[in-house]
């Protein structure tokens, strides 16, 4: 078996949620069980840190990874979806697994996937932990997929939980409230186990209070102990957070690689997650903190988030897909003093293309695309809604020639945006 064959057969053979949507998801975790004891139960052979949310999760996981790297421990990173290659989506230390992994793991069985019929997601989660045990981390980040309940991830037992900033995506998986969805997200509190929760809002904080009160679980809101504020030096290169640590009495200034505005929102419940994790006993100092928020691009190879790729015209990429993660960019957006804007989009067909497109500036020109993935949204149903709001814009074909249209007509000191779904961020040549 060739690399190609495996991620043929992954990809071909295996329902894949990112692909196809809705016939991919499960709603239990029975095949995910059946598939951990095929494999000898290697989710029990490591430890772990559990993140779910809506926005923030893979920053964070990136982040927190990024600090235990630095602290000299041997760490795995488990996120989805991978934008250039599957081997991204699993990683030691900063490096991906290594494609001959792949090939050997879907060797060995490849029968048992066949017999117990897993998705994709299943078996990459199975992948990962047979491959994190095999290498024996000392710790690892895991990331989960759409919620949490029902997530692949959900059967191991962790160290601490992280539950980031809590929006409405997938709906009509996860309920259509946000209560509903910090339900599913609070599926990942267990007993005993503390949980931190990223940002106290209002209308979810009892969810995560009665989950943890029922399970005995420790529940920290982190912005109760970290006030974060992002400081207007803030570049396309380096973000410059203001803290304020409550419990210690304390006021810093911590730089970081990981840039846009949402990042902001992720810090509290990064630095409580840190430092719970070191009250725990992990060997965590205030200098791996403060080396490794400052390269977390570089130790984890994350990629797509508000990423410069290109200067005169500047262009920037962004994964934000959802309504509350739109809005946060947008802000950031509108002061660029450039002179035009220019709007690569695409996204899948479970949005509201119409709600998105009254979020971004009207007085842009729209580049409409769809990725090469089943589940895009027709470019020329996003050119409808567009057309109802009077939007200017044109179609494209591909990703790559809406990009080159919007470089066609932009001047130097234009501003050119690449967004609305991993997927299309993903079809970038130049990322």
């Amino acid at each position: 078996m060739t690399y190609q064959e495996a991620i043929d057969f992954l990809y071909s053979k295996l329902p894949m949620f990112q692909r196809v949507g809705a016939p991919a998801f499960k709603k239990d975790l029975t095949k995910t069980k059946q598939l951990c004891q095929a494999l000898g139960n290697p989710q029990t052979q490591s430890r772990f840190v559990h993140i779910a949310g809506t926005n923030g999760k893979g920053s964070s996981a990136h982040a927190l990874a990024a600090v235990l790297q630095e602290a000299g421990l041997k760490t795995g990173l488990y996120t989805s979806p991978h934008l250039k290659d599957f081997t991204e989506r699993i990683r030691i230390n900063g490096q991906p697994i290594e494609q001959q992994a792949v090939i050997n793991f879907l060797q060995t069985y490849q029968q048992d996937i066949e017999h117990i019929s897993p998705s994709f997601f299943e078996v990459t989660f199975g992948m990962a932990m047979w491959y994190f045990a095999q290498q024996e981390t000392d710790v690892v980040v895991l990331e989960t997929g759409m919620g949490g309940r029902l997530d692949s991830t959900n059967v191991v037992q962790p160290e601490i939980c992280l539950i980031t900033q809590i929006s409405y995506d997938h709906q009509q998986f996860l309920g259509n409230t946000l209560p509903e969805i910090a339900t599913e997200k609070a599926g990942i509190i267990k007993p005993g186990v503390p949980v931190v929760i990223g940002q106290h809002q209002q209308e979810v904080a009892h969810v995560f209070e009665q989950k943890a009160k029922e399970v005995q679980a420790p529940l920290y809101f982190a912005t109760k102990r970290f006030t974060v504020v992002m400081q207007n030096k803030s570049n396309w290169h380096t973000n410059y957070l203001a803290i304020t640590d409550q419990q210690e009495q304390l006021a810093y200034l911590q730089t970081t690689d990981l840039t846009g505005p949402y990042q902001q929102y992720n810090m509290a419940g990064i630095l409580q997650t840190l430092h719970l994790m070191k009250e725990q006993g992990w060997p965590i100092e205030t200098t791996h903190i403060d080396n490794g928020l400052k390269h977390v691009k570089e130790s984890t190879g994350l990629k797509g988030r508000w990423q410069v790729l290109g200067q005169k015209p500047l262009i920037l990429a962004d994964t934000a897909h959802n309504a509350e993660a739109v809005s946060l960019m947008v802000n950031s957006i509108r002061k660029v003093s450039n002179l035009n804007l220019h709007i690569v989009w695409g996204c899948t067909n479970d949005k509201d293309p119409g709600q998105l497109l009254s979020i971004l500036p009207a007085h842009a020109h729209f580049y409409f695309t769809q990725a090469n993935i089943p589940r895009a949204m027709p470019a020329q149903k996003l050119a409808e809604a567009a057309q109802k709001q009077g939007l200017q814009h044109s179609t494209h074909t591909t990703v790559p020639q809406a990009i080159e249209a919007a470089k066609s007509a932009a001047l130097p000191d234009d501003l050119i945006f690449i967004g609305g779904s991993t997927f299309v961020v993903a079809e970038i040549d130049t990322l």
